[in-house]
């Protein structure tokens, strides 16, 4: 790395209820203040076959709308997308890829992302790390993207997962209910379900995972900056 320059890192993402975003931005924070320049390029959806139902919030149909994608998941379909510039162009020292969880799986959008040429040109040579957006089971998505990008030339560094609150029935209720109203409520079907979406203690674990992203591009630099102040990190 270029010890003359900040280090810059890139955040690529697809969200559908703005879960993921809200992770990238908790810790663009933590690594702007150790001295990173930031870019986030959220992933659009387009492929006429699936956009239309995820164009709107909440879903008219949740039953169908999403298990209409379950063949697509099975099948590890690819379709459409639009890649933001920030996506296209230019030199990172890191590349940090935000995945919602479908069907145990990648979204259909960062799979389509991961095997286009736009990610084989930015992930070539370059260490690449991977947050998981889920309900309950993450693995399989994680281990996936990190599969998918290794095969682009990317170096898989690190990786984490932010799951929802809740056991296995419960969760599932809370977001069905949240994909059909568009907001958290207390029962469903007659049922006390817990809040769905990212649990409170996301912030703490995203700043942790931030200054280890931080800490890493830090030693991988030819004369270390001065260390970081000590003291609370603040979201803006």
């Amino acid at each position: 790395m270029d010890s003359t320059r900040r280090p810059r890192i890139l955040f690529v993402y697809y969200t559908y209820t703005r879960q993921a975003l809200k992770v990238v931005e908790a810790m663009a924070v933590v690594l702007r203040d150790r001295g990173c320049e930031v870019r986030q390029a959220g992933i659009e959806f387009t492929d006429k076959r699936w956009a239309e139902r995820f164009s709107r919030f909440p879903l008219r149909h949740p039953y169908l709308d999403l298990l209409g994608m379950l063949p697509a998941q099975l099948r590890g379909a690819t379709g459409e997308i639009r890649i933001p510039d920030e996506a296209r162009e230019g030199e990172y020292d890191l590349i940090c890829v935000g995945s919602p969880t479908w069907f145990f799986k990648p979204s259909v959008p960062v799979r389509s992302f991961l095997k286009s040429d736009e990610a084989g040109r930015l992930l070539d040579g370059k260490p690449f790390a991977a947050f998981v957006v889920c309900r309950r089971y993450w693995s399989i998505n994680l281990k996936a993207v990190k599969k998918l990008g290794t095969k682009r030339g990317g170096e898989y560094v690190n990786g984490i997962h932010f799951s929802y609150a809740g056991g296995q029935v419960r969760s599932l209720l809370s977001l069905l209910s949240y994909f059909g109203k568009g907001e958290n409520r207390e029962r469903y079907l007659g049922i006390k379900i817990p809040p769905t979406n990212l649990k409170p203690d996301y912030v703490e674990q995203a700043r942790a995972f931030g200054n280890e992203l931080a800490d890493r591009l830090e030693a991988d630099e030819p004369t270390a900056r001065p260390a970081r102040a000590n003291g609370p990190i603040g979201l803006n």
